[in-house]
C-alpha cells in the first residue's frame, strides 16, 4: 500500500478539517487514513429494499421509504420547538418529526420533492410517524448495503454521525483503490480459500452484497489470527535460540521423593507433565511452560517435584501467590513434602514481620532458602537470591504482566526457568493463542478415589430445606462452607449481607461452632479462623470468596454458594473445588433470588449439568471474552477485531499450523515468496506481540 497515502492525516480530506480532525483523534484515536481504513462497521443495514408505508405494523423495524414532501408545519417555542412534514407515498401518507436541527432540515427539504427516507416507523391510532428520520435525495447510490460504525454521544453531538462516516470512507476508498499492498503471499491466499487484502477493505466498508460481507470477514479474520500465530512461533523460536537455561540434568532428588515419600499415586496425566518439564529443565533452553488443570487435578504435587530437579541442580524456587491465604496453604502442603527432604522452605507475605524479613533476606542471598513461597511481596527489589532457578506462578492471570516480569527478572547468569498453572482450563488451541510461546501442559484426569460433585440450584425460598440437609452434614461427622459475595471489601451492603448471614446461621445451629472469614479481618485473626475450621474445631466456615482458590479441607463436603448468581462462571467453579477433596460424597448448593438474568441462569445452569473444568471454562468464554476471563485486558493483548475466540476454534487451528509449516520451511521469512510476511511484519512493529515470553 502507498504509504505516503497511508500516513497522510485525516484533516485534509474534504469535509474534515482541524476541528472534526480533533474530535476523531480524542473520541476514537483516529489519526491518518490508515486508522479510518482500519476503523471497521459493526453492523451494516440493508437499504437495497425500499419499502410501502402500507406495509407499516407495529412490530416494524428500520426501513427505507421513498416519500414526497406535502407540507411543513412548525409548532413551540424556544426548546420545545417541533417541525412536523406530511408525506405521502403511492400506498399511504405519514409524518415525519423532529426536535432537533429544525431549521437545517427545513431549508433542506423542499415541498414537492421526493426524497429517501431511513428510519423507524411507529404507527399510533392509523397514523405512521417517523422521528428525526435520516433523509437523502433519492440516488441510486443511496440504495444498498450501508456500514454502521460504533460512534460516542460527542461525535453524535457534533453531528460526526455514520452519514459523515460513509462519506469520508467513500473519499478514502477512491483514494486508497489500487494502492492497497497485499500482505499475505498468493500461495497462503489460494490455500485459505479467501479473497485479495484490497477486496477484503472495500468491502467491509462499501459492500456489494452480503456474499461480500462474509467473504471480507472471512479474510481478515484469517489475516489477523495467522499474523498473531506467526509472531507468537517466531518469539519462541527466538526465545529457545537466544535464551539459554539451566541444564538441570539430575533427578536423584526427585526419585527418592517418589520411591520413599509420595502420599498417593500420581495419575498418568500428572507422571506425563512432570516429564515434559524434566525434558525442558535439561535441555539447557530456558522453560517456558503452562500447566493447566482443573480445581483439584493435583498441580501442587507436580509443582513441588519440578522444585526438586531445580534444587538439585543449585537452584532455588520462587513460588508466587495471588493471595496470602492461598500462599500459606501453598506453604503448609511444600514444606510438608520438603521436610521430609531436609529442604528449607520459606514465606514471604505482605504480613511477614521486619524481624523475619531480615533473616529470610540473609538466608536467600546465602543460599540457605531452598525455596520460598509468598504473593507478590517476592517481587520487591529487597528479595534477592544467590541462584534463582526456577519460578513457579500460581493463577497467573491473577498478576499484571509487568509483575511476572519483575519476578522472572531476578537473574544471575541466566534466565530462571518459568512454570505457570492455572486452574482456570481452556481448550489446547486456544490455551497456545492466549498464552503466546509458553508450552502447554494440560492435567486433564482427576486423582484416582475422586466422587463428583453433585450440584443443585435452590431458591431463597427452600433455605429451611437446605439448613436441615446441613444439620445432616455436622451429625454424620463433615463439615460446611458458606460463602458470601464480598465483592468490594468497603461496601457496606456486602458486608451486612455477610453479617447477617452468618447471624441468622448462628441463630438456627446454637450449639454448632462456627467460623467466620473476611478480608476485612486481620491476618492472624484470618489464620486462627482457618486453623480452627482445618483442625475441625469449627464445623462451619461462614466466609467471602477469600477461600476462592487452593484451600484444601478434606473433610469439609458441603459449599453453599450465597446469591449465587453474582458470581462469575470460573469463580462459582472454583469456589465448588474446595469440596470433594476426600473420599466421601460432596455437594454443592447455588443459593439465588427466584428473579434471575439470562447470564445468571446460563451460568447456573453449566454448573448444574457439568463438572468439567475445560467444558464450564467454553461457557464462560462465550458469556464474558477473552480479556476478562484471562486477565489480559490489563496488558492490552488480544485487540482482535474479527475472531470470537469461543466460535473460532478451527481457524485459530489452522492459521497456527500454518504458521508452524512456513517457520519450519523458512524460519527467517527470507524466501522471496514469503517476502509480503516478512515486510509486514517490519512495517507493524508497534502491533507486534512482545507479551508472551514473560507469560
Amino acid at each position: 500500500m502507498n504509504n505516503k497515502i497511508l500516513k497522510q492525516k485525516i484533516e485534509f480530506l474534504p469535509g474534515v478539517g482541524p476541528k472534526k480532525s480533533s474530535l476523531l483523534n480524542k473520541e476514537i484515536g483516529i489519526y491518518t487514513i490508515n486508522d479510518m481504513l482500519h476503523y471497521f462497521p459493526f453492523r451494516y443495514e440493508d437499504r437495497s429494499k425500499i419499502k410501502k408505508l402500507s406495509e407499516v405494523t407495529e412490530q416494524d423495524f428500520d426501513g427505507v421509504f421513498l416519500i414526497q414532501a406535502l407540507k411543513k408545519t412548525s409548532s413551540g417555542l424556544y426548546n420545545k420547538k417541533r417541525l412536523t412534514i406530511k408525506v405521502k407515498d403511492s400506498s399511504d401518507y405519514a409524518e415525519l418529526i423532529w426536535f432537533k436541527g429544525i431549521k437545517w432540515i427545513e431549508n433542506k427539504i423542499l415541498i414537492g420533492k421526493k426524497y429517501l427516507i431511513f428510519g423507524k416507523p411507529k404507527l399510533f391510532n392509523k397514523t405512521i410517524s417517523f422521528t428525526h428520520p435520516e433523509t437523502n435525495e433519492y440516488q441510486k447510490k443511496t440504495l444498498g448495503i450501508r456500514p454502521v460504525y460504533s460512534l460516542t454521544d460527542t461525535l453524535k453531538k457534533r453531528f460526526l454521525n455514520n452519514r459523515f462516516f460513509n462519506k469520508i470512507i467513500d473519499e478514502i476508498l477512491i483514494k486508497v483503490k489500487n494502492n492497497i499492498k497485499e500482505n499475505l503471499p498468493k500461495h497462503i491466499i489460494n490455500h485459505a480459500q479467501i479473497i485479495s487484502r484490497e477486496e477484503a477493505l472495500i468491502n467491509i466498508h462499501l459492500p456489494k452484497n452480503h456474499k461480500m460481507i462474509y467473504q471480507s470477514i472471512k479474510r481478515l479474520k484469517f489475516e489477523e489470527l495467522f499474523f498473531l500465530q506467526l509472531q507468537v512461533l517466531l518469539l519462541k523460536k527466538n526465545r529457545l535460540n537466544s535464551f539459554p537455561g539451566f541444564s538441570f540434568k539430575k533427578n536423584i532428588l526427585l526419585s527418592s521423593f517418589y520411591k520413599n515419600h509420595i502420599p498417593f499415586e500420581l495419575t498418568k496425566a500428572q507422571k506425563k507433565v512432570i516429564k515434559e518439564c524434566y525434558k525442558d529443565m535439561s535441555s539447557g533452553k530456558q522453560m517456558n511452560r503452562l500447566i493447566q488443570g482443573d480445581v483439584g487435578s493435583g498441580k501442587t504435587i507436580v509443582a513441588f517435584m519440578c522444585m526438586l530437579i531445580a534444587i538439585e541442580g543449585l537452584g532455588q524456587v520462587a513460588f508466587m501467590a495471588p493471595t496470602e491465604v492461598l500462599a500459606e496453604q501453598h506453604f503448609q502442603s511444600i514444606n510438608k513434602y520438603a521436610t521430609k527432604l531436609n529442604l528449607s522452605v520459606c514465606l514471604l507475605t505482605g504480613s511477614t514481620k521486619q524481624k523475619e524479613r531480615k533473616l529470610l533476606h540473609e538466608h536467600l542471598i546465602v543460599g540457605k532458602t531452598n525455596i520460598l513461597v509468598g504473593t507478590h511481596a517476592l517481587i520487591e527489589k529487597s528479595v534477592v537470591f544467590k541462584n534463582l532457578g526456577l519460578v513457579i506462578v500460581d493463577e497467573q492471570h491473577k498478576f499484571g504482566v509487568a509483575q511476572r516480569a519483575k519476578l522472572w527478572k531476578k537473574k544471575k547468569l541466566v534466565y530462571p526457568h518459568v512454570l505457570v498453572m492455572t486452574a482456570t482450563p481452556i481448550p489446547r488451541t486456544l490455551a497456545l493463542t492466549l498464552y503466546g510461546d509458553l508450552d502447554v501442559s494440560t492435567i486433564d484426569e482427576m486423582p484416582l478415589g475422586r466422587k463428583p460433585i453433585i450440584t443443585n440450584h435452590r431458591f431463597d425460598n427452600s433455605r429451611l430445606k437446605v439448613f436441615s440437609f446441613l444439620n445432616k452434614t455436622i451429625e454424620s461427622g463433615q463439615q460446611i462452607y458458606i460463602v458470601y459475595p464480598l465483592i468490594e471489601e468497603s461496601k457496606s451492603k456486602d458486608y451486612k449481607d455477610l453479617m447477617d448471614g452468618y447471624n441468622s446461621i448462628k441463630k438456627y445451629f446454637p450449639s454448632i461452632p462456627i467460623g467466620i472469614l473476611h478480608g476485612r479481618m486481620k491476618s492472624e485473626d484470618k489464620d486462627f479462623e482457618m486453623k480452627r475450621f482445618v483442625e475441625g474445631k469449627s464445623k462451619i466456615l461462614v466466609s467471602t470468596t477469600v477461600i476462592e482458590v487452593g484451600v484444601d479441607v478434606s473433610n469439609a463436603t458441603v459449599m453453599i454458594i450465597e446469591s449465587a448468581e453474582r458470581f462469575g462462571l470460573s469463580q462459582l467453579h472454583q469456589l465448588r473445588g474446595r469440596v470433594g477433596r476426600g473420599k466421601v460424597q460432596s455437594y454443592c448448593i447455588l443459593m439465588t433470588k427466584y428473579k434471575l438474568s439470562e447470564n445468571a441462569k446460563t451460568r447456573i445452569k453449566a454448573l448444574t449439568n457439568s463438572s468439567d473444568g475445560f467444558e464450564i471454562s467454553n461457557i464462560d468464554l462465550k458469556i464474558r471474552g477473552p480479556g476478562n476471563m484471562m486477565g489480559t485486558q490489563q496488558s492490552g493483548v488480544l485487540d482482535l477485531k474479527f475472531t470470537d475466540l469461543a466460535k473460532d476454534i478451527a481457524v485459530i487451528s489452522k492459521t497456527r499450523l500454518l504458521a508452524k509449516k512456513i517457520i519450519a520451511n523458512d524460519p527467517n521469512l527470507i524466501k522471496p515468496e514469503n517476502k509480503p510476511l516478512f515486510l509486514f511484519l517490519k512495517n507493524n512493529k508497534k502491533n507486534n506481540v512482545n507479551w508472551s515470553r514473560i507469560s
